[in-house]
C-alpha cells in the first residue's frame, strides 16, 4: 500500500485527465483489483487527493480528516455502500476529457445503453465479445450526437476493455459496463440487493409466463417487478419502477421478453 513517502500517483494535480491516465490513478489506488476502492484504499486515496488540494490552494472549513472524509463519501459515495467504484471516481476527479463521464453525461439513458447492448448481446448470454467493443462503444457516442474521432475511439475501447475484462476472457459482462451510466440512470444497480438464483428465477418466470410460451409482455413485467419489490421490502417509486421497467423491455423483442433476456438482469452473475 502507498506509503506517506511514496510518491503521488500520477495525474492527481491535473485540471484534465485523459482516459488512460484516468486508469492509472484507478489501479494505483484499486490495490487489490476488486473494483473498488475501499478500506485503506480509501484512506490513502483521500489522504493523497487532500495533500493534492493543499498544494493547490484549496482549503477545507474543518481540519478534522475523519469528518472531512464523511462530507467526502457523502458527496461522492452516491449508492451509499461505504466505497468508492469506477464511475464515482469519475465525479470526484477534476476533468473534462475524462471519458467515463463523457458517457455518463451524453448516453441520455439506460434504455439506450440497453438497445445498443442487444444489437451486441446477440445470444443473449449477457456478455458482449471484446472485439465488438469498439463498434458497442462507437454505437453509443453516435446516439448521444458525441463527435469523436478514430483515435479517440480506440483509446476509449482499450482503456475498457483494460478496466473491465480482468480476467483476460475477451469478453465484457453488462453489470461492469453498466457502469459507464449515471448511478440514478443504472436500473442493473437497483436489483443488485434482488437477485434471484437460477432455481428462483426460473420460478418467478414460470409464475408470470402461464401460457408456458418462454416470454412474457410489458404488463407482466409490471406485475413481476411489483411482487420483487415487495418481497425484498424495498421501497417502490412508480416513476422508478416504470423507467426500470422500459429499461428492460428495451432488450424485448416485439414486446416479448424472453426468459434469457430477463435472466441477465435478475438473476446472479458468475463474478469476473
Amino acid at each position: 500500500m502507498a506509503g506517506p513517502q511514496q510518491q503521488q500517483p500520477p495525474y492527481l494535480h491535473l485540471a484534465e485527465l485523459t482516459a488512460s491516465q484516468f486508469l492509472e490513478i484507478w489501479k494505483h489506488f484499486d490495490a487489490d483489483g476488486n473494483g473498488y476502492i475501499e478500506g485503506k484504499e480509501l484512506e490513502n486515496f483521500f489522504q493523497e487527493l487532500e495533500k493534492t488540494r493543499k498544494v493547490s490552494g484549496m482549503t477545507s472549513k474543518s481540519d478534522n480528516l475523519g469528518e472531512k472524509m464523511k462530507a467526502f463519501m457523502q458527496k461522492y459515495d452516491k449508492n451509499s455502500d461505504g466505497k468508492i467504484e469506477m464511475a464515482e471516481l469519475a465525479q470526484i476527479l477534476p476533468t473534462e476529457e475524462n471519458f467515463l463521464l463523457c458517457f455518463r453525461q451524453h448516453v441520455g439513458s439506460s434504455a439506450e445503453f440497453m438497445e445498443a447492448w442487444r444489437k451486441y448481446d446477440t445470444d443473449r448470454s449477457g456478455y458482449i465479445e471484446a472485439n465488438e467493443l469498439k463498434g458497442f462503444l462507437s454505437d453509443l457516442l453516435k446516439k448521444a450526437n458525441r463527435p469523436y474521432d478514430e483515435p479517440k475511439l480506440q483509446e476509449y475501447t482499450q482503456t475498457i476493455l483494460r478496466m473491465f475484462d480482468l480476467n483476460g476472457d475477451g469478453k465484457l459482462g453488462l453489470s461492469e459496463m453498466s457502469r459507464l451510466l449515471p448511478v440514478q440512470e443504472n436500473f442493473l444497480l437497483k436489483f443488485q440487493g434482488m437477485k434471484l438464483t437460477s432455481e428462483e428465477f426460473n420460478a418467478i418466470f414460470t409464475f408470470y409466463d402461464k401460457d408456458g410460451s418462454g416470454y412474457i409482455d410489458e404488463n407482466e413485467l409490471d406485475a413481476l417487478l411489483k411482487d420483487l419489490y415487495e418481497k425484498n421490502k424495498k421501497e417502490m417509486n412508480i416513476q422508478e419502477l416504470t423507467n426500470y421497467r422500459k429499461s428492460v423491455m428495451s432488450l424485448a423483442e416485439a414486446g416479448r421478453l424472453y426468459r434469457k433476456d430477463l435472466e441477465i438482469v435478475l438473476c446472479s452473475e458468475t463474478p469476473l
